[in-house]
């Protein structure tokens, strides 16, 4: 028995005729009278009666019909249940999102973007560090994550450039400068830096050391923050000035101010990374959706 046999026996059950379910199923008559007898004799019972203007289903018939049925519609369920998954409608993906890069608007409409698309599809997130994030790339245990470039160790990683965004001066709302327009580094030689471990966000450690140093000083480092979005509590609670990506200005702390930089300025790039191999197609179909939103600039 097959599922040709049960395809064809449900059609003529439900015609209650071999010619019309033939012409249903577009063969013909004879063969399907024979397909019905071979299961017939598989089974070794009649499933139906047959008259002389059609045919009509014995009690075992009727019974076979039932499951039949199910059978059917169970190969239907699963057969639209393994395409959807090698479209990737349905499945997981397992999100990394490092240096807070959640606050730069384009990450959230992302991932809004791709919930509408893609309802099917889990989004599990997950917090942590640049090489934190590469490192369960590589290890299987993230699909894609939103990472600072540039990458100590890159290798075997594809990275979609997303943005790069300004980064703007933190100084505590006492500040003698805090009500003065764009600032240049320069003018705040003399403060301590708040910053956060290098090992944490080595790329943009050293953007923002960099540029201190274009602009004629290396700068003064005080208290680590622990993250990038915990600096503007530090400034907050006078512990120095700070420079950060222009996204946290969403943290709307007391006690603070943020201000333009004036002339040549730190950038803060923000990148799609996913592994090289990675064949999940709810990951591939997450990377060609940012790619088409970072190509028109939404």
């Amino acid at each position: 028995m097959d599922l040709r046999h049960l395809r064809y026996f449900v059609a003529v059950a439900e015609e209650r005729h071999f010619t019309r379910a033939a012409d249903r199923l577009g063969i013909k008559q004879p063969p399907l009278s024979l397909q019905i007898r071979q299961l017939e004799r598989e089974l070794g019972i009649p499933l139906f009666r047959r008259l002389t203007r059609g045919a009509e289903l014995t009690e075992a018939g009727a019974l076979l019909l039932d499951e039949a049925r199910g059978i059917l519609e169970q190969v239907e369920r699963m057969k639209a249940n393994v395409q959807s998954r090698a479209r990737g409608e349905t499945g997981r993906v397992r999100v990394g999102f490092a240096g807070a890069t959640y606050f730069q608007p384009l990450i959230p409409g992302l991932i809004q973007a791709y919930r509408k698309l893609y309802p099917e599809v889990l989004l599990t997130p997950a917090q942590s560090n640049t090489p934190n994030l590469i490192e369960a790339l590589r290890n299987g245990s993230l699909d894609i994550a939103f990472v600072r470039p540039p990458l100590s160790d890159g290798e075997g990683i594809t990275l979609l450039p997303l943005i790069e965004e300004p980064m703007r001066i933190v100084l505590p709302a006492d500040h003698r400068q805090a009500g003065s327009g764009a600032q240049s580094l320069v003018t705040l030689a003399q403060e301590i830096f708040i910053l956060f471990p290098r090992t944490i966000g080595p790329g943009l450690y050293d953007s923002i050391i960099a540029s201190c140093q274009r602009a004629g000083f290396s700068p003064t480092l005080g208290q680590e923050a622990p993250q990038i979005s915990s600096i503007v509590h530090l400034v907050a609670a006078g512990f120095g000035v700070s420079v950060v990506p222009q996204s946290l200005e969403q943290i709307r702390a007391d006690g603070i101010v943020y201000l333009p930089i004036e002339g040549e300025a730190p950038r803060a790039p923000i990148s799609l990374a996913i592994r090289k191999d990675n064949r999940s197609a709810t990951a591939r179909n997450f990377l060609m959706l940012a790619r088409q939103q970072a190509g028109d600039g939404s």
